[in-house]
């Protein structure tokens, strides 16, 4: 069968949808006219409902996801030239939160089939200014936990997870971003829920959120103090935001649903395609897919056919080796396999399965 655009193409199918509505604005009201703008009691509901809900001790909620990964990075007290061992695929904020503090990313290529830090190469790579771990948990899939685990205690590193992409996904020891000394969220617009921006910052150690705290408030505990303490910035999250994420804590559970019942559609949709190949994910074990990724090596005739028939898709990000800014040593040949095929497919918490199907029978029409 050939390719030939299809006419029916009225309907633009997005490749991200999520939504928000009148409980939102509802609750945006009462925190205004109860005068909670800035970071205030709204704010700490929402960590302390985000916090149970994770089954995690401490909560800090701040500006971004990529702030979240600084403020941990703070935290443990990174230093110029330390080295933070990362995974090569991950958004740049992961690496940028290094750079921030002058320290430098240590890049690890992720396995075959999925684009996760491979766990077997890590040890090589540490040395006597090996500072931290930087795990990622791409696309709400779990690293390996319980080997990370082994790692760190055989060496005494710190663990931070990059949770930007799993709240709420799970591994069988728990939720993902809960299991080592900081987890960090993203609460953008492509994220399960939304506050249109901001992140967390999750911790078991009260000594670490003690420090969180002070550094999202230029290293003070309040602004009625006598004494500059510690280094800081002005990183706080405002009741405005919270009263978002509030509401969206809300929407949780149906969220979940959706998006497992989006990436079966595709599982089931594109079984036995000689072009495409979904990249999986372990429902069974709690994974979340946050997004729909699928491998083709011919990407760029698949988005142009995509897109003449209506439907917005999305190259994967490129991987962190290809900046000129992050110093690197080796090859990275996992890593260029879903940098040069991946893409999104149409997903997202609130994208209609109707839309998922359409793309569905589009991609069954697509063939070399």
């Amino acid at each position: 069968m050939t390719n030939a655009v299809k006419k029916d193409n009225k309907t633009a199918v997005p490749w991200w949808r999520i939504s928000f509505g009148e409980p939102e604005v509802q609750k945006l009201r009462d925190s205004v006219l109860s005068e909670h703008i800035s970071a205030g009691p709204v704010t700490e509901e929402f960590e302390k409902q985000l916090a149970d809900q994770l089954d995690v001790a401490y909560a800090v909620a701040t500006t971004s996801g990529s702030v979240a990964l600084l403020m941990a990075l703070m935290a443990l007290d990174i230093q110029e030239n330390d080295e933070i061992i990362m995974p090569n695929r991950t958004w740049i904020a992961t690496a940028h939160a290094a750079l921030m503090l002058k320290a430098k990313p240590v890049l690890i290529d992720v396995v075959k089939d999925v684009p996760l830090m491979d766990v077997s190469a890590i040890e090589e790579k540490i040395t006597s200014k090996t500072k931290a771990i930087l795990l990622v948990h791409l696309n709400g899939r779990s690293v390996d936990m319980k080997a990370i685990e082994i790692i760190k205690k055989k060496y005494n590193i710190p663990v931070i997870e990059d949770a930007c992409q799993a709240i709420f996904s799970k591994n069988p020891q728990g939720f993902l971003g809960t299991q080592s000394e900081i987890g960090c969220f993203s609460l953008g617009t492509t994220k399960l829920i939304s506050s249109g921006q901001g992140g967390v910052v999750v911790t078991q150690n009260k000594g670490i959120y003690e420090k969180l705290k002070a550094i999202r408030n230029h290293g003070v505990k309040d602004n009625f103090t006598d004494h500059w303490s510690s280094l800081g910035f002005n990183f706080k999250y405002t009741d405005l935001q919270a009263s978002f994420a509030l509401v969206q804590l809300t929407r949780v559970d149906g969220r979940i649903k959706r998006l497992k019942d989006i990436y079966r559609e595709y599982k089931e949709g594109l079984k036995g395609h000689p072009l495409l190949r979904l990249v999986p994910t372990k429902l069974e074990e709690g994974e979340l897919p946050l997004y729909a990724e699928i491998l083709c090596l011919d990407r760029r005739r698949l988005t142009t056919y995509l897109e003449l028939n209506g439907v917005q898709v999305r190259p994967l990000p490129p991987s962190l080796d290809i900046s000129d800014y992050i110093q690197k040593k080796d090859e990275f040949p996992n890593s260029k396999l879903f940098a040069n095929n991946g893409m999104y497919l149409p997903c997202g918490p609130d994208q209609p399965l109707e839309n998922v199907k359409r793309v569905i029978d589009l991609l069954k029409d697509f063939r070399s």
